[in-house]
């Protein structure tokens, strides 16, 4: 469960709600916003839920599960908090995970992680960027969605997700 709190009242979200809330469309991104929550959270505010209205989430990953996950637990992009920002996108780790980047902000913590080889394939990324598929396209393309949400939510965040900065209060990474 991810766990914020919204002006003082404890929330909790599974990934399940996650996916009502998004629909069938894109279990990947979904699946990638739980484990970067999950994973970032407590390191954005340790031993505590944090006000989900005070969470900036930047990424440079532009999908819809994953712009929904983070909208149905922080409400960002709905207050204008979520910003797709290419200038996070790391090419020197290739086009299948070059946009698997996110910055959170809160309060007076950063955190920014980057997802780890083996769980975004090149193929995955080659068909979700095509504009016109075929049939057989947008069939591959929905099981290789559902493989990745298997995959992510099989996993731990912290083997999913590297942290590859952190600022603590205290200036220190």
């Amino acid at each position: 469960m991810i766990h914020v709190v919204d002006h003082g009242t404890p929330l909790a979200f599974s990934f399940e709600d996650m996916m009502a809330y998004h629909g069938p469309g894109s279990p990947g991104g979904v699946a990638h916003a739980y484990k970067v929550l999950e994973r970032a959270l407590p390191l954005l505010d340790p031993g505590r839920p944090p006000e989900r209205r005070e969470i900036v989430v930047r990424t440079a990953f532009g999908g819809p599960g994953a712009r929904d996950g983070f909208e149905l637990v922080t409400r960002a992009v709905t207050e204008g908090r979520y910003v797709v920002d290419s200038a996070l996108a790391r090419p020197e780790r290739g086009r299948a995970l070059e946009r698997f980047v996110f910055r959170l902000d809160y309060r007076d913590r950063q955190v920014t992680l980057t997802v780890r080889d083996g769980f975004v394939t090149d193929e995955f990324v080659d068909l979700a960027r095509r504009e016109h598929r075929t049939t057989a396209e947008e069939e591959r393309l929905t099981r290789l969605k559902r493989e990745m949400a298997e995959g992510v939510t099989a996993a731990t965040a912290a083997d999913v997700y590297d942290v590859s900065h952190c600022i603590s209060p205290a200036g220190g990474a």
